[in-house]
């Protein structure tokens, strides 16, 4: 199987950052592998690219004519590869050397149509104390309680997804309505794609944990008003995604607000009692205050999203 990596960057700013994400995939265990690195309409990004890259026969360099955002830049990459499955990685984050053999692995030990693995954390400025693990993927990385090895799902991170290239393609790539452009992020493209996944094929992504890819979490990502304001735009973009796809699947978050109360909640009531530390106290209430705030976003949302400005 041939596996083609799209990689999408749009200013010089991330450019170091984006040689890590292609290093990580030029050093794979896995051979036959197609590099397809996407200018974002960056001229200045794209001549660099055409100068470290563009004399590899195993890598297609590329850019859209002007920034049309991650979606459409990754829809753009996704017309250039060749591979049999086509897999996607950001330009903040490192894959394991063995991330591509182990989608390939679930390829070949399964029928997936989709194939996606774990976000671990790569603490660039420090791991945030008052944080809880239960809102990890407000920062793009897993929690422990994500799913269980080879379980299907609605989708992973569009920094950790794959898809057969015959499956993408009928899907039409990912929606440029949701995702970044510039500075403004509607945070609703994985549930998007595989909520249409899902409509079109009946299935899901098949989750395999030691396919990992490390999300860099630079120190805009671990201030409070930043994860706060995260936080409501998530519950604000389901309300889009619900808008945009009415037929959306909305299991597993309703899954995980049970987690939250069932088992999240009382588990560190629990481990206040046994350890009344400031850490463990303020995880609590911040788990409290994240969940509420994703509640008022999606309120917001339901008051203020209009479809037709999408």
């Amino acid at each position: 199987m041939r596996v083609s990596v799209i990689i999408c960057t749009y200013t010089m700013d991330m450019y170091d950052d984006f040689q890590d994400a292609v290093d990580s995939i030029l050093d794979q265990t896995y051979q036959d592998v197609e590099l397809v690195l996407v200018s974002d309409g960056d001229e200045a990004v794209h001549e660099r690219m055409q100068e470290d890259y563009g004399d590899r026969p195993d890598v297609i360099v590329t850019m859209t004519a002007e920034n049309v955002g991650v979606g459409e830049a990754r829809n753009h990459g996704i017309e250039q590869a060749t591979g049999d499955a086509v897999a996607q990685i950001d330009d903040d984050a490192v894959a394991d050397p063995e991330w591509v053999a182990e989608l390939v692995r679930v390829y070949e030990e399964t029928d997936a149509i989709a194939a996606g693995g774990k976000m671990t954390p790569k603490w660039v400025a420090g791991k945030p104390r008052f944080l809880p693990e239960e809102f990890y993927w407000l920062i793009g990385v897993n929690h422990r309680w994500f799913a269980e090895p080879m379980e299907e799902v609605r989708n992973t991170y569009a920094s950790n997804i794959s898809f057969r290239r015959e499956v993408i393609e009928e899907l039409g790539g990912f929606d440029p309505n949701v995702g970044r452009k510039g500075e403004a992020e509607i945070q609703a493209t994985e549930s998007e794609i595989g909520t249409r996944l899902q409509r079109e094929f009946d299935r899901g992504v098949i989750y395999n944990p030691d396919a990992e890819v490390a999300h860099k979490i630079f120190d805009y990502r671990t201030d409070r008003i930043w994860i706060a304001e995260r936080a409501f735009y998530q519950g604000y973009s389901k309300r889009v995604l619900e808008t945009l796809l009415p037929e959306a699947d909305t299991s597993e978050e309703s899954d995980f607000l049970r987690f939250l109360g069932i088992e999240a909640v009382p588990r560190r009531i629990r481990g206040i009692v046994d350890d009344p530390s400031r850490e463990n106290v303020e995880q609590l209430l911040w788990l409290v205050l994240l969940t509420a705030l994703v509640g008022f976003g999606y309120v917001y949302g339901i008051l203020t999203w209009d479809g037709d400005t999408a």
